[in-house]
């Protein structure tokens, strides 16, 4: 019997979500266009933000200047900030984005890569 080697296994989605407070990130309008369906996105621990214990901020990836969209809901964040705390790595990626009047809906996944043992 074969088993998959660990740098092959498919990555695990822990959260599927929108982004929020994107109605509050300036210039979001300008740089919406640069943003797609499958684009990998950026998780940053904000552990010592004033209101909320387990903020996460969601941000375009470095090579693409790391544009703060906004952060992981507050009501489902707290185990992506432990797992962050923790020193796991985890990514991210828009899997769709619309305008519902001057709101940007984003809704992302939040991925443990594969081969990652919890």
């Amino acid at each position: 019997m074969t088993t998959a080697s660990a740098s092959s296994a498919p990555d695990l989605i822990l959260l599927e979500c929108l982004v929020a407070g994107t109605t509050h990130r300036e210039n979001l309008k300008k740089h919406e266009p640069k943003l797609y369906v499958d684009q990998a996105l950026q998780l940053v621990r904000e552990a010592d933000s004033k209101y909320d214990d387990w903020a996460v901020k969601v941000l375009t990836t470095p090579t693409e200047g790391s544009l703060w969209l906004g952060y992981l809901p507050e009501v489902r964040n707290e185990t992506v900030a432990r797992l962050l705390d923790a020193g796991y790595t985890l990514g991210a990626r828009l899997v769709h984005k619309a305008w519902e009047e001057d709101w940007l809906h984003l809704e992302i996944e939040v991925l443990l890569p594969g081969g990652t043992r919890v």
